[in-house]
Parts: C-alpha cells; structure tokens; sequence
C-alpha cells in the first residue's frame, strides 16, 4: 500500500468514525452493546492506520502492510484442504482397480470351479460306464454248471509258475489255452501283484477274436487305479477300440480322454493308434 493510499484510507476511516460520532444514537435498546464494540473497533483501526502512515512519513518507505494471520491460516487451510482432495482421488482411483482385480479374479475362480465340476461329471460318468461292462462281463464269465464240463486241472501252486505258462500260451500264438490260463490266473489268484497284467493278457485274447464286451471288463480290471505300467497306456487304448467296436463313443472318447491326461508320456504308436480311434469315434 503506498503513502497516498494509507492517507486516503486514514481521512476516509476518520470521516466515518466522526460521523458515527456525532449521530445522534437512539434511544437505548438491547443493540447498544454491541454498537458501541463497533465503534470501539473503528477508532482502534483509524489509530493503526495513522501509525502507521506517520510511520511511512517519518522514514520515508513505502508502506506495506501485511495480511492478517487469519488469512495465512485460511490459505494454508485451503492448501490443505486442496492436498487431502489430491490424495483422496488417488485412493479412490487405487480402490477402483483393486475392486476390478478383485471382481477378475472371483469370474476366474468360478470358471475354475465350473471346469473342475464338469471334470468331476464326466469321471463319474466313465466310472459308471467301466462298472456297467465290469458287472457284464463277471455276468458272462459265471462258471458252467457242474457236469457241463470237466473240471479245469488245478492250479499250480506257485502263482509265477501258472503266469508264466500262461503267457508261453500266448507268445506261441495258442490264445484260446492262452485265454483260458489267464482267465484261471485271475480266478484263483485274486490278490497276487500280477493279476491287474493277467487280466490285460486275457482282454487281449478276447479282444482278438472280437469279444469286446469280455475284452473291455478285463481291460477295465487291468487298468483300475491307473497303474504306471508299459501295458496300462495300452490296456486304456483298447478299452477305448472295445467301446467303440460296442457302439459307445461317448464312453470311448472319454477314455482316450483319460488316456491323455493319465499317460502323457505313452509310446508313439499308442497315441498314432488313439488318435486314429478318436476319428472313428467322431470324438470332439
């Protein structure tokens, strides 16, 4: 503020304040008090500005007057206030993306859950399927009533013994003895290690002379567990050509579904084989 200025506001203040003055005041009334601090606040600005204007007149600088500390205390408010809005919209931005991430990953979870679900039904389905042709086939493979035939010559009783003669049988190419040693491998040794082989042995002998329902129990009773065997990714591939030779080619996609999935590394010729049997079952 410049001398001409302070003064003009001096004799401006001091023309006010002596009108206030000299007006005549009203009678008394609840507002007196208060008129009264008013003027008292006027006469104390009226003697800052003489002060200060004498002070300017005396040392001949210019005058300046500095903002009340309201106003500094409102402006660093303000910037405040102004900073707080800054950091809220930056955490409301922070919050949007954290609720899309976390709306992404709930969709990915429930596609996971759906896909493990669908898993799960096509497992039971094919479980279902191998149990039906299991119980088929135990159904065929009942024993002949007494006096059909003679009865078999015992068993050896080394279960390594009556094994090995069984698959001799079959290396020399006699797969109907071959069928039968296996078939009474399987019967009187239940429990033995060998026996889920002998039964991939005996499948093979009955899927050669196109029995599929008798060669598809035995594939399945072989391949129960999903053993990591050499035979097993072929036992699985058969018991996959014995569905379709039935006319079941959901059943057998769904093996050589789980032919892939259990077998990953199964020989070449086995998965040539498969694919061919995917086409002929018109698998997806």
């Amino acid at each position: 503020m410049t001398l001409k200025s302070a003064l003009l506001a001096v004799l401006f203040a001091s023309t006010a304040a002596v009108a206030v003055a000299q007006t005549p005041l009203p009678p008394a009334d609840p507002l007196d008090d208060r008129s009264a601090k008013r003027v008292e606040r006027m006469e104390k600005v009226v003697r800052e500005l003489r002060s200060i204007v004498f002070q300017g007149r005396d040392t001949g600088k210019p005058v300046v007057v500095q903002p009340a500390e309201t106003d500094a205390q409102i402006a660093a408010l303000n910037e405040r206030v102004s900073d707080l809005e800054q950091t809220l919209t930056r955490l409301n931005g922070q919050n949007e993306s954290t609720n899309f991430e976390l709306t992404k990953a709930q969709r990915a979870a429930t596609d996971q859950k759906a896909r493990a679900d669908a898993l799960e039904q096509r497992l039971a389905a094919i479980e279902k399927t191998l149990a039906d042709l299991q119980a088929a086939a135990t159904a065929q493979a009942a024993p002949p009533l007494a006096g059909d035939v003679p009865p078999p010559p015992a068993p050896p009783a080394d279960p390594a013994v009556a094994f090995k003669q069984a698959k001799d049988l079959l290396l020399a190419g006699d797969y109907a003895n071959a069928e039968q040693a296996f078939a009474a491998y399987v019967n009187n040794y239940p429990e033995s290690a060998r026996t889920p082989e002998a039964r991939y042995w005996l499948g093979e002998t009955q899927f050669v002379r196109e029995a599929y329902t008798d060669a598809a129990g035995n594939y399945i009773g072989a391949i129960r567990g999903w053993p990591q065997t050499s035979w097993a990714p072929d036992a699985t591939l058969k018991l996959a050509r014995s569905m379709v030779a039935l006319r079941k080619t959901t059943e057998a996609c769904r093996t050589l579904d789980e032919l892939a999935k259990r077998y990953p590394k199964a020989p070449a010729q086995v998965n040539s084989r498969a694919a061919s049997t995917r086409v002929a079952a018109k698998c997806a």
